[in-house]
C-alpha cells in the first residue's frame, strides 16, 4: 500500500479552505497551520497546528519535529500573504518552493517595486517613507497628482488611499501607518484605466497563465474590490501585453516554482504591474470563478506543484462566464438578514458567502475585509453571469439599525444582553451588585477587594484651579517607546466563555479590545489564562495589529512553559510582556488544573533574563515586592490587587500607591490598575505618582456593547475626561501632574 503525502496548508481561513478541502479529495494528509484553533479550516486539518502564519520560526520549528517521524511532501498557501513562511519551510526541509529572498521581495511592495525596476519591469513611480515629512517629501518628489498611499506589507487594500492634494497625505499616512506591521509605508504613481486579476502557475521553467479576470474597484478614495467577472472582455492584444508583463515580473522577482497572483493595470501610459505576489488568488478567483469557467482546479494544480509534481488536467474543458460580486449595505448593527436562502436557490447561483450576522457592525467599506457577503454566479454568457448575479443580490435584505451615536447608556444596554446571569453591566462598576463571583465578571469571597479600589479613589479629591493661562491640555504620553493618546491602557481580561457568557470567542474578544485602543492610540494588553493555548488568542490579535499590544502570562510552574510565550511574544513584535504573579494561587487556573505558583527573585531574574522586551510585573502591592521586582530587573510594575478576583480583605490599589512610588519611582515605570473608571480617577492616580493606568472591566461593557468602536469610543471618552480634569486643575501636560492637584478626606 503506498503512504499517502502530506501536504502542509499555511492558514486555516475562508481563503485556504478550498485547498484543505482538495488536498483531502487528492487523498493527501493535510497538516494545516493558524494562530486560531476555531479557524473553518481547522475542521478538517487531519494535523492541526496551532501557530500564527507570520511566526516562521515557529511554523519551521513544528514542521521539522513533525518530520522527524513522519515525511512532509509540499508546503503551500492561499489567498494570503504567508509566501515568507511556506518559503522558509519549503527551505529547511529541502521541499519544492522558492527561496526566502523571493518571498520576501514577492510580500514587500518596496522590495517588490526595487526589483522591478532593475530589471526595467513596467510598474508606477514610487517613494518608501517611514515619517510624515518623508510622505510630504516624497509627493513633491513625484510630482503629479493623484498618488496612492499603503502599507508595504499588507493585502486585502488594507490602509490604502488615493491621495489628491497634499493636504490628504496626513490622513492617508496615518491609515496607512495603522495597517502596516512593521510601519513602512510606500507613496507612488496612480495608475488609471482598467485592472486584470491573473493567476499563473510556474513550473519546469514554464509560466502557464491560469485565470484572466476584470476586477471591478469602487469607493474611492479607497480601493475596495466590488468583485471580478471571468474570463476577461478586453481586447486580446491587451490581454496578451499583460500576461507578457506579468511574466516579466515574474522572472525579476525571482519565482522559479508555485504560483503568482497578478494586479496588473492596463493603463494610458501602457501595460503596469500593481502588484505580484507568490501565491494563487484569494476573492473567489481560484477557488470558484475559474474552475467554474474553465472546469480546471488551479488550486489542484498548485498543490502538486508544491508536491514536486507537474500539473495536471491544466486544458479547459468549456467556456463558461462566472462573476463574483460583494454584497454591501448601510453602514450600522445588523438587525436582521433575509433572502439568503432564496437567493441560494436562484437560477446560476453557485454560491452566497455570509460573512456577518445579526448583531454584527457593518462599516462604511474601506478594504476588502469590509463585504458583507459575497455572491458568486456561472452562466453561458457575461450579461447573464452579471444579471443573475444583481436579481440574487436583490433577493438579499440586510436589515441595519439606524447609525446611533455611541453613548455609554448604550454600551452597557447591548452588552448586558449579551452577557445574560453573568454581568449586569451596571452604570458603575464597583462590584456592589455583581451576581457572580469567580468565575464571572464578580470578586472572590465578599467582594471586599474589589469594592476597596473604588472606594480608595474616592478617598481623594481633585483641588480645582480655574485661573490660570492652560487653554488645552495635552494627554499624550510615551510608554516603552510607544506613543500613546493619553496614559491609559486596557487590563488582561480572559475566558470569555467562562466568565463573559460566551458572547464573543476569546479571539473575538481579544481582537476587539486591542484593535480598539489601538484606533484610539493607546494599548491593549491581553491575558494569557486557565487553558494552555489561550494565549494564542491575544498574540493573534498583537500580531494582527502588527505588535501594539502587550501580553500578561501566567506565573507557571514550569519556565520553559514561560519561555515558550515569551518567545511567542517576541515574534510578533510585542511592545512588552509580562507576568502577573498574584495569579499564583488563581481559582481558574486551579479549576482547570494548570500548574503556577510564586516566584522568588531569582526565578523572577531568571525569566526577565529570558527576552529582550521589556519586562512588567503586575500584582504588586507592597513595597516589598515592588523592591523585589526592581532587583528582578522588571522594566515595569502594576500596582493591582487583580480587581479582588484573587484574595478577599486586600486593600485597594491606591491604598499602597504612595508607599510604592516614595521606594521605587525612579528605578522602574509604575502603572496601576484597579477600580478607575473616569478620566478623573486617571487624573488622581498619575498625581500619585503612576506613570499611566489599566482600566478592565468596563472595557469587557465596551467590546461586549459595540465591539472595536466601542473600545475606541470610550477609551476617547476617558481620553476628553482627562483632558478636561487637566485643564480644571491647570495641568498642560501630563509631567504637569503633581500632587497638590489633589487632596485626600
Amino acid at each position: 500500500m503506498v503512504e499517502p503525502k502530506t501536504i502542509m496548508i499555511i492558514g486555516a481561513g475562508i481563503l485556504q479552505l478550498p485547498a484543505i478541502r482538495l488536498a483531502k479529495e487528492m487523498g493527501l494528509i493535510t497538516m494545516v497551520s493558524d494562530m486560531n484553533p476555531r479557524a473553518i479550516g481547522m475542521r478538517y486539518a487531519d494535523i492541526p497546528l496551532i501557530v500564527s502564519t507570520r511566526d516562521i520560526e515557529g511554523t519551521v520549528r513544528a514542521a521539522r519535529d513533525y518530520a522527524t517521524h513522519r515525511k512532509i511532501d509540499g508546503v503551500i498557501t492561499v489567498g494570503t500573504d504567508a509566501s515568507r513562511t511556506v518559503a522558509a519551510v519549503a527551505n529547511a526541509l529541502g521541499l519544492p518552493g522558492n527561496k526566502f529572498e523571493t518571498a520576501e521581495v514577492s510580500t514587500n511592495k518596496i522590495k517588490m517595486r526595487r526589483r522591478f525596476l532593475e530589471h526595467n519591469v513596467p510598474s508606477p513611480n514610487f517613494r518608501g517613507v517611514w515619517t510624515l515629512q518623508e510622505a510630504h517629501r516624497a509627493a513633491e518628489q513625484l510630482g503629479s497628482w493623484p498618488l496612492v498611499m499603503k502599507p508595504s506589507d499588507n493585502m486585502g487594500a488594507r490602509g490604502v488611499m488615493q491621495v489628491d492634494s497634499m493636504e490628504i497625505i496626513p490622513e492617508a499616512f496615518h491609515r496607512a501607518k495603522e495597517a502596516s506591521p512593521s510601519g513602512e509605508l510606500i507613496i507612488e504613481e496612480f495608475m488609471d484605466g482598467p485592472e486584470l486579476s491573473i493567476d499563473a502557475l510556474v513550473f519546469d521553467d514554464e509560466v502557464r497563465f491560469v485565470g484572466i479576470a476584470d476586477r471591478i474597484i469602487g469607493y474611492p478614495p479607497y480601493f475596495v474590490e466590488l468583485g471580478h467577472t471571468m474570463p476577461s472582455t478586453l481586447p486580446q492584444d491587451k490581454i496578451d501585453e499583460a500576461c507578457e508583463v506579468m511574466r516579466r515580473g515574474i522572472a525579476a522577482l525571482g519565482l522559479t516554482v508555485g504560483a503568482a497572483k497578478g494586479d496588473i493595470k492596463v493603463t494610458s501610459k501602457g501595460v503596469m504591474i500593481g502588484e505580484l505576489a507568490s501565491r494563487l488568488s484569494g476573492g473567489f478567483m481560484s477557488s470558484h470563478t475559474y474552475p467554474l469557467s474553465t472546469g480546471v482546479s488551479s488550486i489542484k494544480a498548485a498543490l502538486e506543484i508544491a508536491l514536486g509534481m507537474n500539473p495536471t488536467d491544466l486544458e479547459p474543458k468549456f467556456s463558461k462566464v462566472a462573476a463574483e460580486r460583494a454584497v454591501f449595505c448601510e453602514p450600522g448593527q445588523v438587525r436582521r438578514i433575509s433572502g439568503i436562502d432564496a437567493a441560494q436557490k436562484a437560477e446560476g447561483v453557485v454560491d452566497v458567502v455570509v460573512h456577518v450576522r445579526p448583531g454584527d457592525y457593518v462599516h462604511p467599506p474601506t478594504c476588502n475585509l469590509d463585504k458583507p457577503m459575497n455572491i458568486i454566479t456561472i452562466a453561458d454568457t457575461r450579461e447573464e453571469a452579471v444579471r443573475l448575479n444583481d436579481q440574487a443580490r436583490d433577493m438579499i435584505s440586510v436589515e441595519i439599525g439606524k447609525p446611533v451615536k455611541l453613548t455609554h447608556k448604550l454600551l452597557r444596554d447591548n452588552a448586558r444582553k449579551l452577557f445574560g446571569l453573568v454581568c449586569r453591566a451596571c452604570e458603575v462598576c464597583d462590584g456592589k451588585d455583581c451576581p457572580t463571583g469567580v468565575p464571572g465578571m464578580g470578586a472572590v469571597g465578599t467582594g471586599d477587594s474589589f469594592r476597596a479600589n473604588l472606594d480608595a479613589l474616592r478617598d481623594y479629591k481633585i483641588n480645582v484651579r480655574s485661573i490660570h493661562s492652560v487653554k488645552k491640555a495635552d494627554t499624550s504620553c510615551e510608554l516603552f517607546g510607544t506613543s500613546m493618546s493619553c496614559p491609559v491602557l486596557a487590563a488582561p481580561l480572559t475566558g470569555t466563555n467562562l466568565n463573559m457568557g460566551g458572547a464573543l470567542t476569546e479571539e473575538e474578544y481579544a481582537k476587539i479590545v486591542v484593535s480598539g485602543c489601538k484606533k484610539a492610540g493607546t494599548i491593549g494588553v491581553v491575558g494569557d489564562g486557565a487553558l494552555p493555548k489561550m494565549y494564542h488568542a491575544g498574540l493573534s490579535a498583537i500580531a494582527e495589529c502588527g505588535g501594539f499590544g502587550i501580553p500578561i502570562f501566567k506565573p507557571r510552574a514550569k519556565l520553559e512553559d514561560i519561555v515558550e510565550r515569551l518567545d511567542a511574544a517576541a515574534k510578533v513584535n510585542c511592545i512588552a510582556v509580562g507576568i502577573d504573579v498574584d495569579a499564583a494561587a488563581f481559582l481558574t487556573m486551579d479549576l482547570m488544573q494548570q500548574a503556577v505558583e510564586t516566584k522568588s527573585v531569582k526565578q523572577l531574574r531568571e525569566i526577565v533574563s529570558a527576552t529582550d522586551l521589556p519586562f512588567i510585573v503586575k500584582g504588586v502591592m507592597t513595597v516589598w515586592d515592588a523592591v523585589a521586582a526592581v532587583e528582578a530587573g522588571a522594566a515595569a510594575i502594576i500596582v493591582s490587587n487583580h480587581g479582588g478576583r484573587v484574595l478577599d480583605n486586600m486593600p485597594g490599589a491606591l491604598h499602597v500607591l504612595s508607599d510604592i512610588v516614595s521606594v521605587v519611582k525612579d528605578k522602574v515605570t509604575i502603572l496601576v490598575d484597579g477600580g478607575i473608571r473616569s478620566g478623573a480617577d486617571v487624573l488622581k492616580c498619575i498625581a500619585l505618582g503612576a506613570d499611566a493606568v489599566l482600566i478592565g472591566r468596563p472595557i469587557s461593557v465596551a467590546a461586549f456593547g459595540a465591539g472595536i468602536e466601542g473600545v475606541e469610543f470610550y477609551m476617547n471618552s476617558i481620553r476628553r475626561e482627562l483632558e478636561n480634569s487637566m485643564i480644571l486643575t491647570g495641568c498642560a501636560t501630563i509631567a504637569d501632574i503633581g500632587r497638590d492637584v489633589i487632596c485626600r478626606t
